[in-house]
């Protein structure tokens, strides 16, 4: 589903003014029954996160992981099976699993008299069994399944969506007949850097010749997308030539002007493919 910025930035305007709950989705659908629940939750996602990262720093100082740590352990001295890490969470409107990490960690600083190294958080934070502390692994675990936007649970299910959404790619060119190296063919051919397909023969979509195809299992705002020019577009266009990039949830429409340049934005798999055959005598 394509959107005009206008359109865009309404939606994003109104996300300002919503806490990140499991209600968000059921408001928004409200607000705007015009757009998808795809779209509208690949927006809701991307511009909490982008709210996240404007007051990452804030809640990361020395001063206030100190005062969360204390505002936990006070918390559960009083009432061990109380949300403690959730509500606090909640109350200075930050990241529940991001809140989790930053106690977890200060808990381990404490304990051991270390920072401990981020490959320790990460297993803690996925395995929450890790922790040697009961209290404290109930309470991370909780955060974790209630951040609708970050934490392993979050990062599975995207991972599995975008996973789902190159299968469907697949299927669909194997539908059409097209000759394609999916990424995991072109690893093993030795690049390092690749788009979801090269198609082993070019086709023309709207009059447009296409050499590789690329899946975004997410909405393409103006953010996002020029991080993804930036890192992987250009560079499939350098070495593979003008390409179509598939926003399966939606993108900004004008976002769509790189077409004489090589860049092709879809938010399907495009019907009207022209191939070699179809223009041979």
């Amino acid at each position: 589903m394509k959107l005009t910025r206008e359109q865009y930035n309404e939606i994003a305007e109104y996300l300002e003014q919503l806490r990140p709950t499991r209600q968000c989705m059921r408001i928004l659908a409200e607000k705007f029954p015009d757009q998808s629940q795809s779209t509208l939750q690949s927006i809701f996602s991307q511009e909490y996160q982008k709210r996240i990262k404007r007051t990452h720093w804030k809640h990361h100082s020395a001063e206030a992981t100190s005062s969360y740590y204390k505002r936990y352990l006070n918390g559960v001295m009083r009432n061990p099976a109380a949300s403690v890490l959730l509500e606090l969470a909640n109350e200075v409107d930050f990241s529940p699993a991001l809140m989790a990490r930053i106690v977890l960690e200060e808990f381990l600083h404490q304990q051991e008299g270390v920072l401990p190294t981020k490959p320790v958080i990460n297993s803690m934070i996925r395995d929450p069994s890790k922790i040697p502390d009961r209290v404290l692994a109930r309470q991370v675990f909780q955060c974790t399944v209630n951040d609708c936007c970050y934490g392993p649970l979050v990062d599975c299910i995207k991972h599995a969506i975008g996973h789902e959404h190159e299968i469907l790619l697949r299927e669909m060119l194997q539908e059409k007949k097209l000759s394609f190296l999916d990424e995991n063919q072109l690893r093993a051919k030795g690049y390092d850097k690749t788009p979801d397909i090269i198609l082993e023969v070019p086709v023309a979509v709207e009059g447009h010749v296409i050499h590789w195809i690329e899946s975004k299992a997410s909405f393409g705002d103006e953010c996002s997308h020029q991080s993804y020019l930036h890192d992987q577009f250009w560079s499939y266009w350098n070495r593979f030539g003008p390409g179509l990039v598939i926003y399966w949830y939606g993108f900004i429409a004008e976002l769509d002007c790189l077409r004489e340049r090589g860049i092709l934005l879809k938010d399907h798999f495009p019907t009207d493919i022209v191939t070699l055959h179809h223009t041979m005598p």
